[in-house]
């Protein structure tokens, strides 16, 4: 069986439904080494134990689990030929940690536009309703739009907004169930939420977050959003880092002509940072 692609059934899945977990796995040496950084990653940030929303500004090691050509191909497979990498991050869900994702739409929450990514989440544990395990309401991505959100402070969220109940029926949810190194890939606009972690078990899940390169990331949208969201256990340089997500093209060229990459996976020598523009 030919795992470097999405066959087409698959990637008409991916269209119908929102996400579709490909035949691709990672190989155990490649967890390993994750795990590995990620150990490393919250021992020097404790603050980010459970979830961090940016992982490279402050560790640019998890760049290269992004160079994986199989999903790169897989991601040009629903992207197309042109895109970038704008984010990664983590969500470890500890044993015993009682965090919940709200439902909601990624791209309430994003800076690019026109708004369009295809997430790729790689669980790094086996993924089950037990331990939270996502859960995604098949075709909620249709329409294209972004459903109504409302504020939702209370103690024990990862996120801070969740789609309001009358955009969307739980009841149609389905729990996406993946071993270790198994992964998914889903839409911008697909519903999804999960639950808290009380097993014994952690649920480490880590994503690559890809656009498509005729879309721009508006910097300006980004410090909006931050300007609400200190973290006072970074020192100042780690905040600027962290606060500014480095772009990095991936396939193909800027088809929108605004873009600006801290670097080209295909030409590791080109660097064009956005505070030389």
């Amino acid at each position: 069986m030919d795992t470097s692609r999405l066959t087409d059934a698959q990637l008409a899945e991916y269209h119908e439904a929102g996400f579709v977990i490909p035949d691709y796995r990672l190989s155990e040496s490649t967890l390993a080494d994750i795990r590995a950084a990620h150990s490393r990653f919250i021992e020097r940030y404790p603050a980010f134990t459970d979830y961090c929303p940016a992982l490279i500004p402050l560790d640019p090691c998890f760049l290269e689990f992004a160079r994986d050509e199989t999903i790169l191909n897989m991601v040009g497979q629903v992207l197309g030929n042109n895109f970038a990498l704008w984010n990664s991050s983590f969500f470890a869900k500890p044993a015993q940690v009682g965090t919940r994702t709200p439902w909601h739409q990624d791209g309430e929450y994003w800076a690019m536009r026109p708004l369009a990514t295809c997430t790729v989440w790689m669980a790094i544990d086996d993924a089950t309703p037990e331990n939270g395990c996502l859960r995604f309401i098949p075709g909620s991505h249709k329409g294209k739009r972004v459903r109504k959100h409302r504020i939702n402070n209370a103690p024990g969220l990862a996120l801070n907004q969740e789609l309001t109940q009358d955009e969307f029926e739980e009841s149609e949810g389905v729990d996406l169930v993946l071993e270790a190194g198994q992964m998914s890939l889903h839409d911008v606009y697909l519903v999804h939420g999960s639950e808290p972690n009380r097993s014994d078990h952690p649920r480490r899940g880590m994503t690559l977050r890809f656009m498509p390169t005729s879309s721009y990331y508006d910097r300006e949208i980004e410090r909006r959003q931050n300007a609400s969201s200190p973290y006072p256990s970074l020192n100042e340089q780690e905040l600027r880092n962290f606060q500014r997500v480095p772009l990095y093209l991936m396939r193909g060229t800027d088809l929108c002509g605004r873009n600006r990459y801290a670097g080209s996976f295909s030409e590791e020598n080109d660097f064009r940072r956005d505070d030389e523009t």
